[in-house]
């Protein structure tokens, strides 16, 4: 077991409405809730961290926000100008996993050293 939880945010239906209003194309095609909540981006947090996780989100919710913002639309000009503690709770669902096993072969290592 590693010294890490799994932090994982699910869009809510503000953040789906968000993402079809903010297409600067206007000719996406809609895509639903089920379909981007299916494979999420996993944030490896000290384990100590989940135990109170409302303290961790209140001190880095806006770096979480700002990745998720970007991984749509990079031009910040499309983001909510107002990016508050409630709006990231309104927006996104977390869900903490404390318990990880590494059961790979080969040495972890991160590609952006």
């Amino acid at each position: 077991m590693v010294n890490r939880a799994a932090l994982i945010l699910y869009y809510k239906e503000p953040f789906m409405k968000w993402i079809a209003d903010a297409d600067p194309s206007g000719e996406s095609p809609p895509i639903s809730l089920g379909e981007v909540n299916r494979d999420k981006t996993v944030y490896l947090i000290d384990d100590s961290d989940a135990e109170n996780l409302e303290a961790w989100l209140k001190r880095n919710y806006a770096d979480l926000f700002e990745t998720e913002l970007a991984s749509w639309y990079i031009d910040e000009l499309l983001w909510p100008p107002k990016r508050d503690l409630k709006l990231f709770h309104k927006w996104f669902d977390a869900q903490c996993h404390s318990l990880l096993y590494d059961l790979g072969s080969g040495q972890i290592y991160d590609d952006y050293l």
